[in-house]
């Protein structure tokens, strides 16, 4: 009995130490990541400011309903995710496995929409050669659809966890470390998108 006590006891205490959800590992990433896109957004304002009439210009030919369009679309999955953590906890499997199924849904269509954006550039014969404004708009974006592409591989991974029941309610260490790198994902598409369609 007291053995089960200390047990108990050391659990409430570990719980109590942990401050972030997920990997401590997925924290660095997500900190080192985020420090690769600051240092890339730095150096898009300094050339914006070395060369403001073609960045305008250049701003001025993206459509900002595909960024609005596209960050709706990454904030409902970001939603969608955050129910899904909550449903685990709350031990409903069936809810978190519709929610992530939700949350890889909206994955889909943000990549179908940057395809969609991406095609019509290139048939206007707009590529990141075209100018320095095209060049961190492409890289920029493309690294992103790269963190997307990997963020709803990590979305289908949880969906068959949750499907299978192998998440643990009281410890989901692995969802919520996939939905750090989802939240990441999302809060840089937020940043990117006034940066390159509306600040003028």
């Amino acid at each position: 009995m007291s053995a089960e006590r200390d047990t108990c006891s050391l659990s409430v205490l570990e719980k109590k130490r942990r401050h972030l959800p997920g990997l401590e590992g997925v924290w660095v990433f997500v900190t080192a990541d985020m420090t690769v896109f600051g240092i890339l957004f730095a150096l898009f304002m300094v050339g914006r400011d070395q060369d403001p009439e073609i960045f305008e210009s250049s701003r001025q030919s993206l459509n900002p309903d595909f960024g609005g369009v596209n960050t709706l679309i990454l904030l409902t999955s970001s939603w969608f995710v955050v129910l899904a953590v909550d449903a685990v906890k709350r031990k409903e499997g069936d809810g978190a496995q519709h929610y992530l199924a939700g949350a890889f849904a909206c994955g889909v269509a943000f990549m179908v929409s940057k395809a969609i954006e991406y095609t019509q550039k290139l048939n206007e014969n707009i590529t990141l050669l075209t100018n320095d404004f095209y060049m961190y708009y492409f890289t920029l974006t493309g690294i992103h659809l790269m963190h997307v592409v990997a963020g709803n591989v990590v979305l289908a991974v949880l969906w068959f966890m949750a499907r299978a029941r192998t998440i643990d309610p009281e410890r989901p260490t692995v969802l919520e470390s996939g939905a750090t790198y989802w939240h990441m994902v999302d809060l840089l598409w937020v940043m990117l998108f006034p940066l390159l369609y509306l600040v003028r």
